[in-house]
Order: structure tokens, then C-alpha cells, then sequence
């Protein structure tokens, strides 16, 4: 079994030497600084890897139990939730009035990975819980909070997010889910939820269900979906347990991977709903949670790579096979680690550069989500919320997908014993793959980013986030060290803007454009943001390389940046190719055209 060990080191490199937060705690208000956050993250590292990742193989082998309409969850899985819980986990970023610590994002982040690396499926229980907060503090009724959120931030309750139906998909216009007013504050729910992550278990006793329903008479589409807390069991006005709700588990989803975690079917029967904010906005507000989960489901497939890496670099270290092409370096053995091979040292190197640079990118996404909900100013607020926006598709999209090719780069590293389930790198290729799939695919988090967050704005929200880039570069322009690394950015930073003009014009021409273009425009996005995070890793390597700092580790990263423009960055030069590439080879075919028997 794959052992791991939270990268404390690097986490402390890119939240002090790269993203200074202790200058931006000090902007939002907080006493926080290194002194402070890392025995925070000590802590969460002494819990996941004993607790957490002691049972992540036993739990994908023995897997959830779904009987008689209940779920219970794999051997010690509740146990250690409720310690997580009691440490007081569940609670880091809940606000204060609720009973929450109200501690910012680039704290919660950092533990959301760690979490995902030492066992994704686990990971994914207090996960959507926050994400629930979230909602209700933003846009439900003071009633609402004061009932409900007391003991989904203490984690003595879970929270769910309630959207998919079989029929619709993705496409939530489509769905079928009926609210019927009972009385002024109380609705009938009916209707059939699928693939609800956490919809039923025994970790805590009461699940609070986030769930997408419309009124009568209301609009069709997205246009006419209002949101209801849905308790599993119902509340009485002291926040006591009453009767069950009409809300049952018919069945558990049978999966590829992360096979821990209670995936559910929900039939919701005439359950009591409360309406969240106003009618027909559920859609608005469902998206804070939708939000707040893509970003999550970034870190997890971070996190995933992050484990997978970890095995197989040891492994590399220990498995010897062959000679060096250049001469013995083992002399005391009969072959050589395979680390020393240019093969596998270019999928350990990619697998470091991907999951570094991904890191860095998910980190400067917490401080966005920091500044736009603690800054003071409104005009920070706003750019941080156009950045954030621009950013979490590809946060969400780019680093899952990247994530995915790490965990294969990391199999291939053990060869056939990666295939079979000694080592558990398979198990991380199987949770991995879900990444990409579920809070949107990799597709809708590409067509939101191109079409709703670049082309709909005129492009104002990509020259926010260009722009910076192109500060930066501006300001190293002249360093002998990373100059060629500044022109290849700076480069890629105007060629950027430049396939966002011609996606444009294309889809004057054929709105079939965008979506030929997205995906790759996407992928075309994350390998710039890389390149970008990557510069100024390397910049703040180089200030400790001058001051004679950590000297090792240092240099480690400023080589690794120069693998990662070398060999990963150029990725981008045929995805700037086919972005652009006529429509007409992609569209022009006859549906009855696909099949064998043309």
C-alpha cells in the first residue's frame, strides 16, 4: 500500500514565499502568520495520515453496505469522523456567530487536500457539508441559519447537494422534482434525486439535503427552480430531533471508483421543504455551492495525484531494472533504481511540475476566495470575484484532467504491479477518474469558462488575469536566471489574448465554434496559469538560492520550473493549432455516418 506524507514543506513554501499571506491575512484583518498556520497544518497532517489514510484501502475493498434502506459506511470510517468532528475540523471556516472558527480559505484548502491524499473518498464527507454552509449563509433566512447551521458546522449534521435527476443530467432545466406549498414556510417535495454524494450513512444522525425543485406555475428551464432544505429527519424549533422525513435511500450507486463513498439514489415522497431565499432563484443560489464544490473537486483530484506521485517516486527509488544508458550507478546491486531512466524520470518529473504548479494555481484560488469575502474594498471584491470566476473552471476542469495523467503517469511507473491492488496506485486511478465527471465535466467547466466567462464579458475578465501576467514578466524581464523563462511566458501571455480574438470571430461565423474550442482552450489556459505560477515559484526560489536558503530544496524547484517550460509548456503549441481549427472537420459529418456499417 502506497504510504503518505503531507508535503508541509512545499505548503509552506507557496503560502509564505510565494503568496505572502501573512501580509494578506494582515490586509483582511486576521493575527494570522507562518507562526500560526503551520501547527494548524501539523496537525491535520498528524490526523490524516494516522486516522485517515490508515483506512483508505480497507475502505475501498470493503466498500459502503446498503440494507433495508439504511447506509452505513466501512469499518472505523465513523469513528474517525467523529474525532474530526470533536477536534473541532468540520468547523474551520464556519462563521464565528454559528459556532465556527472563520478562519480563512488558504487554511481550509491546504486541509481539503491533505484530506484527498491521504483518502479522497473520506475526504469527500465534511466537503460538501461546507459547501452547504456556504449557501445558507449567503442566501438563506435568519430562521434558517439559526435551525441548521449550528450543527452542520460543529459536524454533528451533513450537508447534501441535491441536483441531478436521470433524465436531466447536467441540463437542470429539465428537472422534474415538485414543491408544493403546505403553508406560508412549508413545502411538499416529490421527486427522485440521483448520484447524491453522502445522501445517506451513519456518520452523523441527521443529513440536511440541499435540493433543486419547482413550484407550480413556475417558468420553464433554469428560469423556474427554487431551493428547499430538506432534512432527513425533521427539526423542532430547539434544533431537537422530531419524526423522520419522507426522504428514503432506494438505492447506492455501483462505482468505478471511490467506492467508500455513500453514493446515493433519493426518493423524496412528500417530504417537508423550506424555501431558501426567493422562488425561482434556486438556480443563483445553487450555484454558490456549485462553486465552492468545483473548486473542491480541483483539490481532490490534486490531492489524488499528490498520493499516487508520492508512491511511485519511492517506488522508483526502490525498484531496480536494467542498466543506466550512461554507466552502472549502482554498483552494489545487480541493476539500477529505475529513476535513473529518461523515461521514467520524464513521468515523475511531469507528475511533479503538473502537481506543484496545480497546487500553486488552487492556493492563489483560496486567496481570491479570501480577499472577495473579507476585503473591505469593493473594487478589490470585484476584481477578486472576475479572477475567481475566470479561474475556478480551470481549477475545477484543467487540474482534475491533469490530476487523471498524473495518477497514470504514476502507475506506468510500477509497471504490471501497478495494475493489481497490492500497492493501491490503482485504487487512485479508479477515484481519480470521477473527478473529471461529476460537479460538471471537464466540457461544461470548458464552455462556461470560454463562452460565459471570456467571450461574454468581451474578454475583460481574461485581461484581468493577463495583465497580472504580464506585470510580472514585466518585472523579471531582465533576470539572467529566469529571463528565457520570462519570454516564453510573456509569449504565451499575448498569444492567449490573441486565440481568444479569433475563437471570437470564428463564432460570429458558426456559434458551433465555441464548443469545438472549449475544451482546448481550457487545457490551452491551465498550461499558461501554470506557466505563470510556475515563474513565480521559481522567482521565489531564486531569492533563497541568493540568501543561501534551503539551498536543496531551492534548487529543486527552479529546475523543476525549467522541466515544466522545456517540456510541458510547448503542450500549448497544438492546442493553439486545433482551437482555431475550421469547424467544418468536426461537424461536417452525418450523424448516420458514425457507425461500423457506413
Amino acid at each position: 500500500m502506497v504510504t503518505y506524507s503531507v508535503p508541509l514543506k512545499e505548503m509552506n513554501f507557496l503560502l509564505n514565499d510565494v503568496l505572502d499571506v501573512g501580509e494578506h491575512y494582515g490586509r483582511l484583518g486576521y493575527d494570522l502568520g507562518p507562526d500560526d498556520i503551520m501547527p494548524i497544518m501539523q496537525e491535520i497532517a498528524k490526523f490524516a495520515e494516522k486516522e485517515v489514510h490508515s483506512i483508505s484501502r480497507s475502505g475501498d475493498v470493503e466498500g459502503v453496505h446498503f440494507e433495508d434502506g439504511k447506509v452505513t459506511l466501512p469499518k472505523g470510517w465513523v469513528e474517525s469522523y467523529k474525532k474530526f468532528a470533536e477536534a473541532g475540523w468540520n468547523s474551520i471556516e464556519g462563521p464565528t456567530e454559528y459556532g465556527g472558527q472563520h478562519l480563512p480559505a488558504t487554511i481550509s484548502v491546504p486541509m481539503s487536500e491533505t484530506l484527498a491524499s491521504a483518502n479522497a473518498c473520506w475526504g469527500m464527507l465534511p466537503g460538501l457539508t461546507t459547501a452547504a454552509v456556504e449557501t445558507l449563509v449567503a442566501h438563506g433566512s435568519d430562521k434558517l441559519k439559526n435551525q441548521y447551521l449550528p450543527n452542520l458546522i460543529s459536524g454533528q449534521w451533513f450537508g447534501t447537494m441535491c441536483l441531478t435527476e436521470a433524465h436531466a443530467g447536467t441540463d437542470l432545466g429539465m428537472i422534474r422534482t415538485k414543491a408544493t406549498p403546505i403553508d406560508e414556510e412549508t413545502y411538499s417535495i416529490s421527486g427522485e434525486k440521483i448520484f447524491i454524494t453522502g445522501g445517506d450513512h451513519d456518520a452523523v444522525e441527521n443529513i440536511i439535503h440541499l435540493v433543486l425543485a419547482r413550484l407550480p406555475g413556475a417558468p420553464e428551464g433554469t428560469a423556474g427552480i427554487s431551493l428547499f432544505v430538506v432534512p432527513k429527519i425533521n427539526i423542532n424549533s430547539d434544533q431537537s430531533l422530531a419524526e423522520p422525513n419522507k426522504v428514503t435511500c432506494s438505492s447506492i450507486e455501483h462505482k468505478m471508483g471511490i467506492k467508500a463513498s455513500p453514493t446515493c439514489v433519493l426518493n423524496f415522497d412528500g417530504s417537508k421543504g423550506y424555501l431558501v431565499g426567493q422562488a425561482n432563484k434556486g438556480m443563483t443560489y445553487m450555484f454558490t455551492m456549485m462553486n465552492t464544490a468545483r473548486i473542491g473537486t480541483g483539490i481532490q483530484g490534486l490531492g489524488i495525484a499528490n498520493a499516487a506521485y508520492q508512491g511511485a517516486l519511492e517506488y522508483s527509488r526502490d525498484r531496480i531494472q536494467m542498466r543506466s544508458l550512461t554507466g552502472i550507478k549502482a554498483k552494489d546491486k545487480p541493476a539500477d533504481p529505475i529513476i535513473v531512466h529518461p523515461d521514467v524520470r520524464k513521468m515523475l518529473l511531469t507528475q511533479k511540475a503538473l502537481i506543484e504548479g496545480s497546487r500553486a494555481l488552487s492556493y492563489y484560488g483560496a486567496s481570491l476566495v479570501d480577499l472577495s469575502r473579507h476585503s473591505k474594498n469593493k473594487d478589490e471584491v470585484a476584481q477578486c470575484e472576475t479572477l475567481l470566476a475566470l479561474l475556478t473552471p480551470v481549477i475545477k476542469g484543467f487540474v482534475t484532467e491533469v490530476g487523471n495523467e498524473c495518477t497514470s503517469h504514476a502507475l506506468q511507473c510500477f509497471g504490471g504491479h501497478g495494475y493489481i491492488g497490492e500497492h493501491g496506485i490503482e485504487q487512485l486511478a479508479r477515484d481519480a477518474r470521477i473527478t473529471t465527471l461529476y460537479e460538471g465535466t471537464t466540457g461544461i467547466q470548458a464552455l462556461d469558462m470560454l463562452g460565459r466567462k471570456v467571450l461574454m464579458t468581451q474578454g475583460q475578465s481574461l485581461k484581468s488575469f493577463t495583465y497580472i501576467i504580464h506585470k510580472f514578466c514585466e518585472a523579471h524581464k531582465e533576470d539572467d536566471v529566469l529571463g528565457t523563462m520570462v519570454k516564453a511566458l510573456s509569449a504565451k501571455n499575448k498569444e492567449w489574448g490573441d486565440l481568444t480574438m479569433k475563437i471570437g470571430m470564428n463564432a460570429m461565423a458558426n456559434k458551433d465554434a465555441v464548443g469545438g474550442a472549449a475544451v482546448d482552450y481550457l487545457m490551452y489556459s491551465g498550461y499558461v496559469s501554470l506557466g505563470y505560477f510556475w515563474l513565480k515559484m521559481a522567482a521565489a526560489a531564486k531569492v533563497k538560492i541568493d540568501a543561501g536558503e534551503d539551498l536543496k530544496f531551492a534548487k529543486a524547484k527552479l529546475e523543476t520550473a525549467r522541466f515544466y517550460f522545456d517540456r510541458i509548456l510547448p503542450r500549448t503549441l497544438s492546442l493553439a493549432s486545433t482551437l482555431v481549427a475550421d469547424i467544418g472537420s468536426l461537424m461536417n459529418l452525418e450523424e448516420d455516418s458514425f457507425g461500423l456499417d457506413v
